[in-house]
């Protein structure tokens, strides 16, 4: 059975230097990574102005959550250019829960950056039934080093959405990175979609990316 850390770990300094984990203790070459642009845009929470606009939104290329597609989910959304979906292996092991699972949500899917050239995922998590915010705030009060954590109300193809955006403080790199989610209520239960990244940089030139999933959200 194929484990999932490689594709779970977190985005660090180990990551940045070109390694990932693979398995328990098997350790391969990062795939080369073309930069991409790392805008210095305001956050999507504060009101942009000429000179601080996010990225221009991102073409959808394909779509993840659908029937045939890399991940079996509840929605389906679509996927910027050279984005890379890929199904989470025994999400559910508990042997792994410090990996597959924060506060009530467990991980199903990520959706990596880096043949876009950025470093940083997409990951879908899943939980209950129950209300998207309530869902929401559970899984970012389980994340350590949280601050200026905002929620607000949007809409979606899947109906009413509650978005957060958040910082966290990495004691590794020893500052404090951008972070985004995003939950909705559905019959199968709530999804988060949850956009990290590196550092705060990345994180605002894969906004576009984040919008994308939001904007063509689905509920199946």
């Amino acid at each position: 059975m194929r484990h999932p850390i490689r594709t779970l770990a977190p985005v660090t300094a180990a990551l940045a230097a070109g390694l990932l984990l693979a398995g328990c203790a098997d350790v391969e070459p990062l795939p080369e990574v073309t930069q991409g642009a790392r805008p210095t845009a305001a956050p999507a929470t504060e009101t942009p102005t000429a000179a601080t606009k996010a990225p221009a939104a991102a073409a959808a290329a394909l779509a993840v959550g659908g029937p045939g597609t890399a991940c079996a989910l509840p929605v389906s959304f679509g996927v910027a250019e050279k984005w890379t979906p890929k199904a989470i292996e025994d999400p559910e092991n508990p042997e792994f829960a410090a990996l597959t699972r924060q506060g009530p949500a467990t991980v199903r899917c990520e959706v990596d950056a880096k043949p876009a050239g950025h470093v940083g995922f997409l990951r879908v998590w899943t939980a209950g039934k129950g209300s998207a915010k309530a869902v929401l705030e559970g899984f970012v009060k389980a994340e350590q080093n949280t601050s200026k954590v905002t929620y607000k109300e949007s809409g979606s193809g899947a109906g009413p959405v509650t978005e957060v955006t958040y910082t966290v403080y990495n004691k590794l790199m020893e500052e404090s990175k951008e972070e985004r989610a995003f939950a909705v209520s559905t019959p199968k239960g709530t999804v988060i979609v949850h956009l990290g990244g590196l550092d705060t940089a990345e994180h605002r030139a894969m906004i576009p990316a984040y919008e994308l999933a939001r904007s063509t959200l689905k509920t199946l």
